[in-house]
């Protein structure tokens, strides 16, 4: 039997002989030891990265069978040249017209409430008035046949003629300030001929021919008829916070189908007519951001979406300042379908 104690010093006594007995197998963790200490050094960034992205250019087209193309209705039309009247498309407001060439119109902003207030303290007036006219005529007439029955003096009766002259004056000037009130507030509903407001930009004012008459049609509503309003002069308005000035146009209302404080879409003639391409209004489409589209036909029962800018529209014709040319195939009928069937809404 041999002690621990004393095979101790026989193990420690060779330490060359074990260290090459083990030098293979110790060498290989030593090894990857060293390796993992030393991390390799990272990749740089780059400063920019460009990507490809989807383009107008690559958008889905569509083939459609004969069939299809008869069940949605499709009619296609070949564009060319046209010309339209240049105008300017801007919104306006019913308003009342005064009673009086030099009346304020009264527009949604009024404030009713205060006006009926004015009107009847106006009414009051004038009836105040009237009836000092009708005290200061008999007086008058007193006057002048005592004098002429020469028992009253001339001075009386220069004074008498004085103070009627004195009502009538003051009759004269508070039946104007009833018509600068405009009709009653009851009566504003039923007036046979509106006003439109339409406020104008400081910077177009000078490109608008105010003498002309302008188009009138319900806003947001291309399909109602439009209507003629002739220009009228009015007292002068603007708003200074916004920049605008403001132009007035009596429109025809004896059907009652404008309102007071209606907003309504406003065509302003510029002078001058723009030549180029048309299309039909029912062949454009719009997208959720505003952007104006048409189905063009590329081959046989082949259609493309493409962008398009309008820059006028006159009637049921839009003239076009880009986006397509000279003898281009677009949709009219069945457009709205198309684009239903391109974004997974087919008819």
């Amino acid at each position: 039997m041999y002690s621990t104690a004393k095979l101790a010093p026989i193990a420690l006594s060779y330490p060359s002989v074990m260290t090459r007995a083990l030098h293979p197998v110790l060498l290989l963790p030593m090894v990857l030891l060293h390796g993992c200490g030393n991390e390799p050094s990272a990749k740089p960034v780059a400063p920019a990265k460009a990507e490809a992205i989807a383009h107008e250019a690559d958008l889905l087209q569509l083939t459609l069978t004969p069939q299809a193309q008869r069940r949605l209705g499709i009619r296609v039309v070949r564009i060319g040249d046209s010309s339209a009247t240049r105008t300017r498309e801007t919104s306006g407001e019913i308003v009342v017209p005064p009673s009086d060439a030099g009346g304020v119109p009264t527009g949604s902003t009024s404030n009713i409430a205060q006006i009926g207030a004015s009107q009847a303290a106006a009414d009051g007036e004038v009836a105040r008035t009237q009836a000092l006219v009708r005290l200061s005529r008999i007086a008058l007439a007193r006057a002048d046949a005592l004098v002429r029955e020469e028992a009253g003096s001339v001075r009386a009766r220069d004074e008498a003629a004085a103070g009627f002259a004195t009502a009538r004056a003051v009759a004269d000037a508070a039946k104007a300030q009833r018509r600068l009130l405009g009709p009653s507030v009851g009566a504003m509903g039923n007036q046979a001929t509106l006003w439109v407001r339409v406020p104008v930009f400081g910077t177009d004012i000078g490109s608008v021919e105010r003498s002309r008459a302008a188009t009138v049609r319900p806003l947001g509503d291309a399909a109602a008829p439009p209507r003629s309003a002739r220009a009228v002069q009015a007292p002068p308005s603007a708003n200074a916070t916004a920049g605008t000035v403001d132009l007035f146009f009596a429109l025809d209302n004896r059907d009652r189908t404008y309102r007071v404080g209606q907003r309504v879409a406003v065509a302003l003639s510029l002078g001058g007519t723009d030549s180029g391409l048309s299309v039909p209004t029912g062949a454009i489409v719009r997208d959720i951001y505003g952007g104006e589209w048409v189905y063009r036909r590329t081959a046989p029962n082949v259609y493309v979406r493409q962008r398009i800018e309008v820059a006028s529209v006159a009637g049921d014709r839009a003239l076009l300042s880009r986006g397509l040319e000279r003898g281009a195939e677009v949709v009219t009928d069945g457009a709205a379908e198309l684009f239903g069937t391109e974004f997974g809404t087919p008819h």
